[in-house]
């Protein structure tokens, strides 16, 4: 029998360390998708995927919250029951072991908590960019005072290509000619390259 956890971070601000310290425990083992969003089904992350084939009968997984686990309310609760089905433990970080019966009934009701919030996240997302895209066109900035959606223009990026051209330049020199980051110098290039008829 075997204590394993897991872990998922789908952003720079989140951390599998917080994670394992958060759960405070010594595991057999160990498995972590870093960097994938929770929209990715839980079957389809490598991480989840390798701990599936490795978890057996007797198992307890532990997880720091129920929305580290699945990508909706459906892929929650079919992971939680997949996995009890297996004879697996699920030890939730504040909800303790989840069984049959009352602790699937739990995890279907927290899981559509969290459903229904990604849906407010992204109505709001939505509502936000409507509001750019009219304000945009109506005053030439969005309801921000930004110039344009999206990521800032910086620099005129035909005369950085110009530029570099003409000097023979690296993508380095010329980031640092014009006080630019190297991806930005290299977007610019790739766009300039794109653009030039053939």
């Amino acid at each position: 029998m075997s204590r394993i956890a897991y872990y998922r971070v789908s952003t720079s601000d989140q951390s599998i360390e917080a994670q394992r310290q958060a759960l405070g425990g010594v595991f057999d083992r160990e498995f972590a998708d870093e960097g994938i969003s929770g929209a990715t089904l839980a079957a389809d992350r490598s991480g989840f995927a390798a701990l599936l084939s490795y978890i057996r009968e007797g198992d307890t997984l532990y997880v720091y919250a129920i929305d580290r686990i699945g990508r909706d309310a459906l892929d929650v609760q079919g992971v939680i029951r997949q996995l009890l089905d297996k004879g697996v433990t699920v030890d939730v970080k504040g909800l303790g072991a989840i069984g049959r019966g009352v602790g699937e009934l739990i995890v279907a009701v927290l899981a559509q908590m969290a459903d229904m919030e990604r849906a407010r996240i992204k109505e709001r997302c939505d509502a936000g960019r409507a509001a750019a895209k009219a304000s945009l066109a109506a005053t030439g900035k969005t309801h921000r005072g930004k110039p344009s959606l999206g990521r800032p223009v910086a620099g005129d990026r035909t005369a950085i290509i110009a530029w570099r051209k003409t000097n023979g330049a690296s993508i380095t020199a010329t980031a640092a000619q014009f006080g630019l980051s190297n991806a930005t110098v290299k977007r610019y290039c790739a766009l300039g390259i794109a653009n030039t008829p053939n």
